[in-house]
């Protein structure tokens, strides 16, 4: 939506900062801001179902018993390599590992495997997120302990995950790895991207429709409420023409993070939108492509 757009209709109560209600739920509707979404999301299949004719079929491990809770790894073929760990998004409901295999030719040609796991959708949950950032959770736990298996380093684990999959992570970096027993600083970096780290104007938002948020979850999985928690090296990024509500979440965490005085790097993407900037992870020269193989040490190849 536009500025002229939005100006051009009243506004009524505020609900959320200088926000009306409809200005809100437009906050939290993508397609809204990027209407190119469907475009960008079959050429994400497209080029996913290219990369594996090119790299191979991943393998498949179950992180627990349930059906859907198994991960892809893509394996380099270096020894004791360092491992990237990807949380997609969805707005919770949508998507799976499968869709983003495109992402792994760039790292597994610069020295390190990459993981995609799969988990379930807040619509099978009946709008609960608690199983989702759980399975999440377990998911990441297993990859620590588990990277050997397949010729991972457990020292060199890094973290990332986009919209939905970004909050996903940064609830599991702030407090996450100490509910699974790990130490705190178990990860060796995380890349969080176009994410939402407080709950709040989200339960205010049309996605209170398919998302039920309790105060206890609200609280709880609203990762900039638990700083003190994260002990992870960060970077995070959005478009310059994203929602200005996943703006704001992106820079109001960052700002926190450093008040804090955490490790945390800013990257804004000029003229990309939501779904735009993360085609950029797939290039070892994009914007986030580039930004992640930097932060695991990492050439591309």
């Amino acid at each position: 939506m536009t500025m002229a757009q939005a100006a051009s209709r009243p506004v009524g109560p505020l609900v959320w900062r200088d926000m009306d209600q409809q200005a809100l739920d437009d906050a939290y509707d993508q397609p809204k801001y990027a209407p190119n979404r469907d475009i960008v999301m079959r050429r994400r299949a497209w080029m996913s179902d290219r990369v594996r004719a090119v790299i191979g079929a991943p393998q498949r491990l179950a992180y627990g018993q349930s059906e859907i809770e198994q991960l892809d790894v893509f394996r380099t073929g270096a020894a004791n390599a360092p491992v990237h760990v990807f949380i997609h998004g969805g707005a919770w409901r949508g998507n799976k590992a499968a869709d983003y295999a495109l992402q792994a030719e760039a790292f597994v040609r610069a020295g390190a495997h990459y993981v995609i796991p799969d988990f379930t959708n807040v619509d099978a949950t009946g709008g609960d997120l608690m199983p989702l950032y759980e399975q999440v959770r377990r998911a990441v736990a297993f990859v620590l302990r588990n990277a050997a298996r397949f010729g991972g380093d457990p020292a060199r684990v890094y973290l990332s995950g986009h919209s939905s999959g970004a909050h996903l992570a940064g609830c599991v970096l702030a407090g996450g790895l100490q509910q699974e027993g790990l130490p705190t600083d178990a990860l060796r970096g995380a890349f969080l991207v176009s994410g939402m780290y407080d709950l709040k104007p989200v339960r205010l938002s049309k996605r209170s429709t398919y998302v039920r948020l309790t105060d206890a979850i609200e609280e709880q999985l609203s990762a900039q409420r638990h700083i003190g928690s994260i002990h992870t090296p960060l970077l995070l990024a959005h478009g310059t023409t994203e929602t200005p509500e996943f703006i704001r979440q992106t820079r109001d965490f960052h700002a926190a993070l450093q008040a804090a005085g955490l490790e945390a790097q800013l990257i804004v993407g000029e003229g990309y939108n939501h779904f735009e900037l993360l085609e950029t992870m797939s290039n070892p020269y994009g914007v986030l492509g580039r930004a992640a193989l930097a932060q695991m040490q990492l050439a591309h190849a």
